[in-house]
């Protein structure tokens, strides 16, 4: 069978598949599973376009490797077909542990499992599978790897997995905030003592890639009606597991019944094999076929959670820089309790407070060193020209306020 296969992308036009194992990694059903898992969750209430997936931006991250991995050895640097074959599977299976509507599930049914630690557990399963074949890239991935340069690819400031999602999202939600100069960015990549840098004159680019994160940040996934969309689904999903462990009978396919009716530690969940081998079922439609039965629930407040999101029904949102105060926090809560004639006990599924955060570049994980023409590597925040670039190292934190529209 020939496995050296294009593959069509909107974003880019031809991707190629470079190898017979990277192939067979595509075709895993660890992997084509994410053909059923959407890149923005809830966004496309707000976006109807964003209904990309997280098949589409691991094989757009895929290619962005290749691209930069060219860029540098034909800059005279050495760089093996092995070590090449590794770094593009790790940026392949960067996101391999998603699970549906990633953070909402990290918020019930798999509290405090991080989708990164499933990544990295599935590829380990990956590699008994392909007898080893995969241990260069899982080194490569965890940054255990000597030659720094092939994790911060992927895992840096201005690494090749957020230059796609900015990239693609922009493309798929029609925000043209988002686009940005990737193809400039990487033809200005250079290596330095085994470090990823810059070069000088792709610096109003990276200027731009940083600028296009915030305002992608604030205009899509921190949206206040896309916020609204997923808090509720984490409230839906909240009842629907403190039912279960009521002993109520609810709806759900065998994949999302195993996490519905057993609280599964970290620690259990990298011990015991049924868990991840249900993860590994779980997608999209497993909760969308859920929330459509569950609209016809006996239970009063997951029937009326259902309906709010199947009639696009989203709570009222209010994003402030301070808190919200106790008094009209009880006021809303005693209005809500009497409109749906609910006791206290459930009101927090209807009235409650949250934070987000947004932290366009990070300079204390690992910055961004422009390589200036006179040989030196300074910070991206210094040898900026832009005096609002130092002002996107800083964590803005914003409150939210979630109550029934009409209170």
């Amino acid at each position: 069978m020939n496995k050296k296969k294009i593959i069509n992308d909107p974003v880019y036009g031809f991707i190629t598949i470079p190898s017979e194992l990277v192939f067979d990694l595509i075709s895993h059903r660890y992997f084509q599973r994410l053909r059923y898992i959407k890149q923005l969750a809830m966004t496309h209430i707000v976006y109807p376009g964003a209904l990309n997936t997280r098949f589409h931006h691991a094989l757009g991250a895929m290619h962005l490797m290749s691209l930069a991995l060219e860029v540098l050895k034909s800059k005279g640097h050495q760089i093996s077909a092995e070590e090449e074959e590794a770094a593009t599977i790790a940026i392949l299976l960067h996101d391999i542990g998603h699970g549906p509507f990633s953070h909402a599930l990290e918020h019930t049914l798999a509290q405090g499992i991080k989708h990164e630690d499933i990544s990295l557990l599935m590829m380990d399963k990956l590699n008994e599978e392909f007898g080893g074949r995969l241990t260069l890239a899982i080194q490569i991935f965890r940054g255990k790897y000597h030659r720094k340069f092939f994790c911060q690819l992927i895992s840096g400031q201005v690494d090749l997995d957020r230059m796609d999602y900015l990239n693609r999202d922009s493309f798929f939600t029609g925000v043209s905030e988002g686009v940005i100069s990737f193809d400039r960015i990487i033809k200005m990549f250079n290596i330095v003592d085994d470090q990823l840098v810059v070069e000088e004159k792709g610096i109003y680019s990276v200027e731009k890639f940083l600028i296009a994160r915030r305002l992608m940040y604030w205009q899509v996934y921190l949206h206040k009606t896309v916020i609204a969309g997923e808090q509720l689904l984490v409230k839906i999903l909240e009842r629907a597991k403190e039912l279960a462990h009521q002993g109520v009978k609810l709806f759900a396919t065998p994949a999302l019944q195993h996490f519905l009716q057993n609280d599964i530690s970290e620690e259990s969940f990298f011990k015991e094999e049924i868990h991840l081998q249900q993860f590994s079922k779980l997608d999209d439609q497993d909760i969308y076929a859920s929330v459509k039965v569950w609209e016809d629930s006996e239970d009063f407040v997951l029937s009326q959670l259902c309906k709010m999101l199947n009639a696009r029904k989203l709570y009222k949102v209010e994003i402030t820089n301070e808190a919200p105060s106790a008094e009209r926090l009880a006021h809303l809560k005693t209005e809500t309790a009497k409109f749906l004639g609910i006791g206290s006990e459930n009101i927090h599924y209807f009235v409650f407070t949250d934070s987000i955060t947004n932290r366009a570049y990070n300079a204390e994980s690992s910055n961004i060193n422009i390589l200036m023409k006179n040989g030196t590597l300074s910070d991206i925040a210094k040898a900026s020209d832009l005096s609002n670039l130092e002002s996107l190292d800083r964590t803005v934190k914003k409150h939210i306020l979630c109550y029934l529209r009409g209170i």
